[in-house]
């Protein structure tokens, strides 16, 4: 991990980022006092509908009518 700050990062960026591309974190510091962090950017992949069938499951409950007193709090 390396550490720079504001000025380094704006003249610098396009460095900064073959660093992230190739797995280290950049620290970008205000008078010394770390304010972000570069990392590389990982792509999650499309959601597939279903993925959790199986793996999870509702009761029957959930369905039923919520109380007056739980209503009447979510109407605040």
């Amino acid at each position: 991990m390396s550490m720079v700050n504001i000025h380094q990062a704006k003249t610098q960026l396009s460095r900064l980022l073959v660093q992230v591309e190739a797995g280290e974190e950049v620290v970008i510091a205000r008078n010394g006092k770390p304010v972000a962090r570069l990392v590389r950017f990982r792509d999650r992949g499309k959601r597939r509908f279903g993925a959790l069938r199986g793996k999870i499951s509702i009761d029957e409950s959930f369905f039923d009518p919520l109380p007056e007193s739980e209503l009447a709090a979510w109407e605040r």
